[in-house]
């Protein structure tokens, strides 16, 4: 049976950005099709927009979650809010940090930068590693409700 963060690693290694193989992995789990959700999370890889800020992998697990267990009304944002910092709690513990620029070790916001992460093989092997991670942990914490 393939898991999610199977799916998640598939789908990075078909050249898709952290956030859209984190989200797309779930989407289609909770009533949304491949295509939208790929669409939808695809800003937000390099850390937004190439800028090196939020990993991609934690925008596309917080949309996840988001989907999943999301408010609907005002007064459900506590809810998700809470859920959301315990997946970024459980990631920054395992990686140290949230910030792409930081996990991986550079200023991707440049081109140089993202050349750099490209030729030392760490958008292969530190963002499917992330990936996997992020898929891992939102598929631990939905469970455990």
């Amino acid at each position: 049976m393939t898991t999610p963060a199977d799916n998640a690693v598939l789908t990075y290694g078909q050249s898709f950005n952290c956030s859209q193989s984190v989200f797309s992995a779930f989407a289609t789990r909770f009533g949304l099709d491949r295509k939208t959700a790929l669409r939808l999370a695809s800003p937000f890889g390099g850390g937004v927009a190439r800028r090196g800020e939020i990993c991609g992998a934690v925008t596309g697990a917080l949309l996840a979650l988001g989907l999943e267990r999301g408010a609907d009304e005002p007064s459900g944002k506590p809810g998700i809010y809470q859920l959301s910092q315990e997946f970024m709690r459980l990631f920054e513990q395992k990686h140290g940090t949230l910030l792409c620029r930081d996990l991986l070790g550079c200023d991707v916001s440049t081109d140089e930068g993202w050349q750099k992460v490209k030729a030392t093989g760490k958008s292969t092997t530190v963002c499917q590693a992330l990936v996997r991670d992020a898929a891992e942990i939102v598929q631990a914490l939905l469970e455990s409700d």
